[in-house]
């Protein structure tokens, strides 16, 4: 069943919008930071994907019937002998990985992070986490990047992955890392979950002179009063933030780590004992499970003890809705972001 512009299956609650509201409305919906006014780069995994193939006869992708919605189809395009459809079957999306693995193959799978995390659980973890495969998943819609309700919205996920054992866990922040974390994984020789950012992707860590490195999180701004640890599109968020609340008068750092599992202990640790700035986790994802009670564990175990607060998803399930407007309502925006800043330093 067709069901919307970024999405194969509609929740039934959703009602259609009338003819004259459609094309605003669907648009505010679609998975896409592109009207965040800075320059995009389009499909930023695809074209990598493709890039890489050109030397590595190992590498083919896999899809369950979202090839055109996790960028899929750019590969698809350059090499159709390397690519397999396996339709609405994420079960079988992994498992077929999974023994292209054993084959000596190296399988970029893609789905929804919903369908990867929740669907296909038990068979990431059996066929491919605990052999330990080089199966790289690739997983679009995470976190709140679509109005289409809790059925779409993969506020979970990486709770799950980074729960599982031998699973190295991805969340990077634009079109420039898209790039270079999708060639710094292909060379990973175990499993690894990546979230993705897809279409026209916004190239921002490239103004910083940023590279990826798997496992390292990376100091992209200086500040005295607040440290932001970010990662996924919520470093652009702070990168904004920061900028906003210099104007009055409070000096903000960002360190970006994009490697969720494993987390860079030693770095975040070390920028959060030079004291005198409160810390602030900021992720596109549950308050539960993801990269702020990951910090929070690494400072508890460390003995870092500093002023800490979490920018995240409630636990609870999400609204639908335009996504402008949901992260308002979530806390995820830069007004938000800059709002709670100035709360939590005046306490």
């Amino acid at each position: 069943m067709s069901i919307g512009p970024n999405s194969r299956r509609t929740p039934a609650h959703i009602a259609r919008p009338k003819p004259a509201e459609r094309g605003a409305r669907t648009s505010a919906m679609i998975a896409s930071l592109d009207a965040e006014g800075r320059d995009t780069i389009a499909a930023p995994f695809g074209h990598a994907l493709v890039d890489l193939a050109k030397t590595r006869e190992d590498i083919v992708g896999l899809t369950a019937d979202l090839s055109k919605y996790t960028d899929l189809h750019v590969f698809a395009q350059a090499y159709p002998d390397r690519f397999y459809q396996m339709g609405m079957a994420e079960a079988l999306l992994m498992s077929a990985a999974a023994g292209m693995a054993r084959e000596g193959f190296t399988p970029f799978a893609t789905t929804y992070a919903v369908f990867a995390s929740r669907r296909a659980y038990d068979f990431i973890v059996m066929a491919i986490a605990e052999e330990n495969l080089p199966v790289k998943i690739v997983c679009a819609l995470p976190g709140l990047t679509t109005g289409y309700g809790p059925s779409h919205q993969a506020t979970e996920d990486l709770a799950i992955m980074r729960g599982m054992p031998n699973m190295t866990v991805l969340d990077p922040c634009d079109a420039v890392e898209t790039d270079q974390a999708t060639r710094a994984m292909a060379d990973y020789p175990g499993p690894v979950y990546m979230r993705l950012l897809r279409g026209k992707v916004p190239n921002v860590l490239g103004e910083y002179g940023y590279q990826f490195e798997l496992g390292k999180a990376k100091e992209i701004r200086g500040g005295s009063d607040v440290l932001f640890i970010s990662s996924g599109f919520m470093t652009m968020r702070c990168l904004d933030a920061a900028a906003a609340l210099e104007k009055d008068g409070v000096s903000c750092a960002v360190l970006h780590s994009p490697t969720i599992k494993p987390l860079d202990e030693a770095t975040i640790c070390a920028e959060a004992a030079k004291g005198g700035r409160l810390v602030v986790t900021a992720e596109n994802h549950s308050i539960t499970g993801g990269l702020g009670e990951a910090v929070a564990g690494a400072l508890a175990r460390n003995q870092v003890h500093v002023p800490f607060r979490q920018v995240a998803l409630p636990d609870e399930f999400l609204d639908a809705g335009a996504l402008p407007s949901l992260h308002d309502q979530y806390g995820l925006s830069v007004a938000s972001i800059t709002t709670r800043v100035k709360g939590w330093l005046n306490d």
